[in-house]
């Protein structure tokens, strides 16, 4: 059986890397996207089963990739999580706003990755 695909996004290195390692641990296949801007053209092409997001970016607004794909039939069913640290209270806001499913702060990423993609995927 074909192990489930994570797509990630992240430009800080280390929660990245320990997102990916974590990922991989939980037994996903992980596809990593170095230039954000192609985020909603890979999700529609990749079709993952989950997409892990850093909200953090310096050059694109995750935000409004996020509310992209949250608007276009083809990808409006993948569950998101955003994550970034405490101190980027606007970032969270914005992501909820524009329809990430979670949004998580870093710190408690890894610990609850389990948890958090277990309610991402939660199918009513």
């Amino acid at each position: 059986m074909t192990k489930p695909l994570a797509l990630v996004f992240y430009e800080r290195l280390l929660p990245g890397s320990q997102l990916v390692n974590r990922l991989h641990d939980l037994d996903y296949r992980v596809e990593t996207v170095m230039d954000a801007a192609l985020l909603p053209k890979i999700a529609f092409e990749k079709r993952p089963i989950v997409m892990v997001l850093d909200l953090v970016s310096k050059g694109v607004s995750i935000s409004e990739l996020i509310h992209e794909m949250k608007v276009n039939p083809a990808t409006t069913h993948i569950p998101i999580i955003g994550f970034a640290d405490k101190n980027q209270k606007k970032l969270h806001d914005q992501a909820v706003k524009s329809g990430a499913d979670l949004v998580a702060y870093d710190d408690a990423l890894l610990p609850q990755l389990g948890q958090l993609l277990e309610h991402a995927l939660h199918v009513e």
